[in-house]
């Protein structure tokens, strides 16, 4: 290619001039280069692509109709390389030899057969499709196909026209018991005249007067037993609905009828529990919102099901009725026992800025400590690092935790650090916290009723304070002895569905953290002492004070199932006031990491276009005051268990002052976007529902921190872009957003 060919494409060059760019177009080449229809018998042809195409339908798209196909092509990454079935078709077509059926049985394990084009599924597909628009009120849709053939694949495109829909008239709902009656007209009603036929709409409407059946004693009642009658002869696009019940319901014997119509009530709750399984009963009878008295409802079922579930010695719950006559029934709860004791442990290597170190950690949880199903939580670590400036650095940290049933939850901990050539630092903590939880409108709000943190430094090296802590106001405050009383609030939102997996979902969080006003207010009132630089104390230590508040925001869009975008943002700021010059240390933020910007290692970017010198104090002069998170992942399953994803992230951390230990660190409106990290890459994920193991590949893209050195913020080839200081690896555990 010529050179100037060459110079117009500057990433592509960066991907050929790395070890991973070679390995990746390798792969490319060799896994497009197979002919797709190898396993395809000479007789047969490959779906290559089933498509929906949808007209004159303003209310329908294509992916509300791709589940009504019988069958679609293979699966595919990012819209077109069908990787698994390239996979498949690696296998060798001759398999006399014991190595080649071994790698033929593992290609095709691990790959996706061809999907071979069936016209009876194809008739099928018509089929269910036009049911699907006419439930959907579009009564003259029609749906036909084209067809290409070309080198034994076919494309096929199914062309779904709705024409006019129909609209509900004169919706009807009378019924001779006067409660179901009540019900079945009352505010809550789905149906309006005027609305465009749904047959969903219509399901969603049976299930709702039902329920409220089932929620007043009407023990037997199910949605099965209503039905909606229509009538589309006014040839006026409208349709006239009623609901009614079923014909074999008003032919049936009275006696049998009486109990559909009789209101039950619970005469007692019975526990039954595994042999080994011991919790008190005030616990039980607590969590169980079923009484004796009270008249059956299938809401308190439900709520009785989650509080019982969410006991930590209970794996799983079974709640049944038995009729004991007339319109009593006896409630019996089943409880099988979750496993009492669990002990982990952990082991890594640790690499950050040149300095290696090992971490091992171990962790205990007791599940009914006081067999009131309270659980008691142990956890240790302790992480050793051989650093290049400034000798070893040792860290230890141990924590205990005790959550009781109500969603009460008290929690110690205590962290020591040693920095033989700087500083030793004790950091002890201890909070009252208490969560409530609201599975159906899927909000959780957790309270940190108090959380009380006492850093205490016994030592510090003369050095250290005259080249960092004296020069620096921003970080005096985080090495000196100082007291954190602080209460925070912290909201929880997703509207994600167990039911409907692929159903675009949201995620919310936001938070909002104070500290210090009660005891400024109180150090104010009585005149408490001041030091002399007219901080107040409490105990001769000075306490902080400031406000938090953050909020992160996730959209998750699904393309197809096993294919999704998903969009992050993360803004956050906190601001000291009154009796502190700057936030804690443990409360400010950080950026970097398998969380973050994934182009650097945790705890290395910013604030600003801050660049550190390596050594010393480069870790603790990396925090600021005001965080901004912008991420973009696509991710798509490949296997059952593997998922890959392609992202780039941006954001960074500035501080709210400007500090001298932290130049071009200071957040400002006219520069801060200038100041964006900015980076890409690739990863791999092991997903077993319960646990996620992550790895990311990620490369820098645009460096804040050489705007004001060498001026090449943009990593390119051109500009020297490499291994050691702009690509990076990261391990995690679970998603990063």
């Amino acid at each position: 290619m010529p050179k100037n060919a060459l110079n117009s494409r500057i990433l592509g060059r960066t991907l050929w001039r790395t070890t991973w760019g070679y390995g990746i177009m390798f792969l490319i080449t060799l896994l497009c280069s197979c002919n797709v229809t190898k396993f395809v018998p000479a007789d047969k042809q490959l779906l290559y692509k089933a498509k929906v195409k949808v007209e004159d339908a303003k209310t329908v798209s294509e992916n509300d109709l791709k589940s009504y196909l019988r069958q679609t092509h293979n699966s595919e990454i990012l819209g077109f390389w069908k990787l698994q079935l390239h996979i498949y078709n690696t296998a060798p077509l001759d398999t006399t030899t014991k190595a080649k059926r071994f790698f033929a049985r593992n290609a095709h394990k691990m790959g996706e057969a061809p999907e071979i084009y069936d016209p009876q599924l194809t008739r099928i597909s018509i089929d269910q499709l036009g049911k699907a628009m006419r439930n959907m009120g579009y009564f003259n849709a029609t749906v036909d196909t084209l067809t290409k053939v070309k080198d034994r694949k076919v494309r096929l495109t199914y062309i779904v026209r709705g024409n006019e829909p129909y609209v509900v008239r004169d919706y009807k709902a009378r019924f001779t018991q006067s409660d179901l009656d009540r019900y079945a007209n009352s505010r809550g009603c789905q149906i309006k005249n005027g609305m465009q036929f749904d047959a969903a709409v219509l399901d969603s409407e049976r299930e709702r007067v039902a329920r409220r059946m089932r929620a007043d004693g009407y023990y037997y009642f199910e949605k099965s037993m209503l039905e909606f009658q229509a009538d589309s002869s006014y040839n006026t696009h409208e349709v006239a609905v009623s609901m009614k019940l079923q014909d074999y319901i008003e032919t049936m014997p009275d006696s049998l009828r009486q109990h559909l119509y009789t209101r039950y009530r619970i005469h007692d709750v019975y526990f039954h529990l595994d042999k080994h399984l011991k919790i008190r009963n005030r616990v039980l009878r607590h969590r169980c919102v079923i009484q004796p008295g009270d008249m059956y409802n299938e809401i308190k079922l439900e709520r009785s099901y989650s509080n019982l579930n969410g006991l930590a010695p209970v794996k799983y719950v079974e709640i049944t009725f038995e009729p004991l006559g007339g319109d009593s029934l006896a409630c019996h709860v089943t409880l099988s026992r979750n496993k009492m004791n669990s002990v982990t442990a952990e082991i890594e290597g640790t690499y950050s800025a040149g300095d290696w170190g090992v971490a091992a950690g171990a962790g205990y949880v007791n599940r009914n400590i006081f067999h009131g199903a309270e659980q008691l939580n142990v956890n240790a670590r302790f992480m050793h690092e051989w650093r290049q400036n400034g000798g070893r650095a040792i860290e230890a940290k141990g924590e205990v935790g005790l959550t009781f049933p109500n969603s009460l939850k008290i929690n110690l901990a205590y962290q020591y650090q040693n920095r033989p050539d700087e500083y030793t630092r004790n950091i002890a903590n201890g909070g009252l916290y208490y969560t409530i939880s609201k599975p159906r409108s899927h909000w959780q709000h957790r309270f940190n009723l108090i959380d009380i943190s006492y850093v205490y430094l016994p030592w510090i090296s003369a050095d250290f304070k005259a080249k960092f802590i004296e020069k620096s106001s921003a970080l005096r405050y985080t090495y000196e002895d100082h007291f954190i009383l602080d209460w925070s609030y912290t909201g929880l939102y997703t509207n994600q569905r167990q039911h409907q997996p692929y159903r675009d979902y949201v995620k919310l969080r936001y938070m909002v953290e104070t500290a210090g006003n009660a005891l400024f207010g109180i150090s104010k009132a009585a005149s408490l002492h001041q030091d002399s630089t007219g901080v107040h104390t409490i105990f001769n230590i000075p306490f902080a004070q400031y406000a938090k508040a953050e909020v992160d925001f996730t959209y998750h869009q699904f393309v197809r199932p096993t294919h999704q975008l998903v969009y992050h943002i993360g803004i956050g700021a906190a601001v000291p006031y009154l009796n502190a010059k700057s936030v804690p240390f443990e409360k400010r933020y950080f950026a970097g990491g398998s969380n973050s910007v994934r182009g650097w290692q945790a705890r290395t970017l910013g604030p600003g276009a801050f660049k550190g010198q390596g050594g010393g104090l480069v870790y603790d002069l990396q925090a600021g005051d005001i965080r901004l998170d912008l991420n973009l992942e696509y991710r798509w399953k490949v296997w059952q268990y593997i998922e890959l994803a392609a992202f780039t992230d941006a954001g960074n951390i500035w501080t709210i002052r400007d500090y001298a230990a932290q130049p071009n660190g200071v957040f400002r409106f006219d520069t801060f976007y200038r100041q964006l990290a900015w980076s890409y890459g690739v990863g791999l994920r092991l997903d077993f529902t319960i646990l996620v193991f992550r790895v990311d590949f990620g490369v820098k893209l645009h460096d804040p921190t050489r705007l004001y050195t060498d001026g090449k913020v943009w990593r390119t080839a051109a500009n020297g872009l490499g291994w050691k200081d702009d690509m990076t690896f990261h391990f995690a555990i679970g998603y990063p957003f």
